[in-house]
C-alpha cells in the first residue's frame, strides 16, 4: 500500500464539506426543535443543544484522529472490536448498567456517560467483515471457508440486539453483511438461499410482536387510529404539508410544540420540512446523495480490497440509516425509530457517524 507522503493527496474535501454542512444544520435544528421541550423538562431551553455541542466536539476529534491514522492499521482491531461488541451487548443486561427507555434496553451507562451499544456494533462489524473477507478472498465462493464465520458473527450480534429489542438495527446489520459478502465475490446462489431462509424468520419476528404488527398496520392506514397508533406519522405528514415550498421559518414551526414525539431525534426531518419547506428538505437530500456518492467513489478508488470493502460498508451504513429514517417520517415505509445521521440528537450516533467519515477521509487520501 502506498504511503500518503508518496501519493501527496489530501482527503476528500467534498465529503468533509458535506459532513460539516450536515452537522451544522443538525445543530441548528436540534436547538430549534428541542428548546421548548428542554425548557419544559429541564427548565433550560439549551439543555439538548449544550449536550449535542459536547458530542459534536468529541465526534469531530474522533473524526480528525480517524483521518490521520492509516486505515490499514484498523485491521488489528477487527477481532477485538467483535469481542468488545459482544461483551457490551451482554453488559447492558447487568442491573444499573443497562438503561431501559421506551420498553427497550439499548443504552449502557458507564459513570456519567451512556451510549447506545448497537451504534458501535455496526462499525465494529463492518471493520471485521472488511478484514475477514479480505483474508478469505480466495475462498469466498466456498460457503464453509468464506461465508460461515461472517454469518455466524452476524447471527450472534443480531440475536443479542433482537433481545433489546431493536429490529431496525438488525435489518441494517443483515443487509450490510450480505452486501459486503457480495462485493467480496460471494456467490449469489448462496446469498439468495440464505435470504430465502431468513425471510420466514423475519416474518415470524414481525408477527410475533404485537407492536411490530401495529407499526405495519399504521403504515398501511395511519388514519384508522389517528389519536393513538397513527398519531406520530400523521403529525409528521402534517409537518411536511405545513412547510410548503419555503417553510414557515426556522424556529417558527408548530408541530414541535408537543405534537411531534421527540422532534429532535427521530422526527427532526419533519421539523426541517415545516420550517424550511420543500427547498430545505431537497437540499438535505442532495447533501446525503453527495455524501453517499463520494463514499462509494472512495470505495472504488481504494488501493486494496480491505479499503474497498471498508469504505463500501461504512457508506452503506450511513445510506441505509438515512434512507430508513427519511422514508419512515415521510410515510413511505413503517417507522423504525432510527436516528438520521449527523442531524438527529444523540451522542453515540453522531460520534460513530463522524468516525465513519473520518475513516472514509483517510481511505480517500490513499486513492489509487
Amino acid at each position: 500500500m502506498k504511503r500518503r507522503t508518496e501519493n501527496e493527496k489530501k482527503p476528500d474535501l467534498i465529503l468533509l464539506l458535506v459532513t460539516l454542512l450536515l452537522v451544522t444544520v443538525g445543530t441548528v435544528m436540534i436547538y430549534s426543535s428541542s428548546s421548548i421541550l428542554a425548557m419544559e423538562r429541564f427548565r433550560d431551553g439549551q439543555f439538548f443543544l449544550k449536550k449535542q455541542l459536547f458530542f459534536l466536539c468529541l465526534g469531530l476529534g474522533v473524526m480528525a484522529l480517524a483521518t490521520r491514522v492509516s486505515y490499514y492499521k484498523l485491521r488489528k482491531l477487527a477481532w477485538p472490536g467483535i469481542i468488545l461488541s459482544v461483551f457490551f451487548l451482554l453488559l447492558i443486561w447487568v442491573p444499573h448498567l443497562g438503561i431501559r427507555a421506551g420498553g427497550a434496553v439499548r443504552w449502557l451507562k458507564l459513570g456519567v456517560f451512556s451510549f447506545q451499544v448497537s451504534e458501535m456494533v455496526k462499525v465494529a462489524l463492518i471493520l471485521f467483515l472488511a478484514h475477514f473477507l479480505t483474508e478469505k478472498v480466495n475462498h469466498i465462493r466456498e460457503f464453509r471457508e468464506g461465508m460461515l464465520v461472517p454469518l455466524g458473527i452476524m447471527g450472534t450480534l443480531v440475536g443479542l440486539i433482537l433481545l433489546q429489542p431493536d429490529f431496525g438495527t438488525t435489518i441494517i446489520i443483515a443487509l450490510i453483511t450480505f452486501l459486503m459478502i457480495f462485493l467480496a465475490g460471494g456467490r449469489i446462489v448462496h446469498l439468495a438461499g440464505l435470504a430465502a431462509l431468513f425471510l420466514p424468520v423475519a416474518l415470524w419476528l414481525l408477527l410475533h410482536k404485537k407492536y411490530r404488527m401495529d407499526r405495519l398496520l399504521v403504515f398501511l392506514d395511519p388514519w384508522k387510529d389517528p389519536r393513538h397508533s397513527g398519531f406520530q406519522i400523521i403529525q409528521s405528514l402534517i409537518s411536511f404539508g405545513s412547510g410548503g415550498t419555503f417553510g414557515v421559518g426556522i424556529g417558527d414551526g408548530m408541530q414541535k410544540l408537543f405534537y411531534l414525539p421527540e422532534p429532535h431525534t427521530d422526527f427532526i426531518l419533519s421539523v426541517i420540512a415545516e420550517e424550511s419547506g420543500f427547498i430545505g428538505v431537497g437540499l438535505i437530500l442532495l447533501l446525503y446523495i453527495i455524501l453517499i456518492v463520494r463514499g462509494f467513489r472512495i470505495s472504488l478508488k481504494a488501493p486494496d480490497l480491505f479499503g474497498n470493502l471498508l469504505a463500501a460498508g461504512l457508506t452503506m451504513m450511513l445510506a441505509l440509516e438515512a434512507f430508513i429514517n427519511i422514508a419512515g417520517v415521510m410515510g413511505l415505509i413503517p417507522l423504525k425509530g432510527l436516528a438520521l445521521p449527523f442531524l438527529s440528537y444523540g451522542g453515540t450516533s453522531l460520534i460513530m457517524s463522524l468516525a465513519a467519515v473520518g475513516i472514509l477521509l483517510n481511505i480517500s487520501s490513499y486513492e489509487s
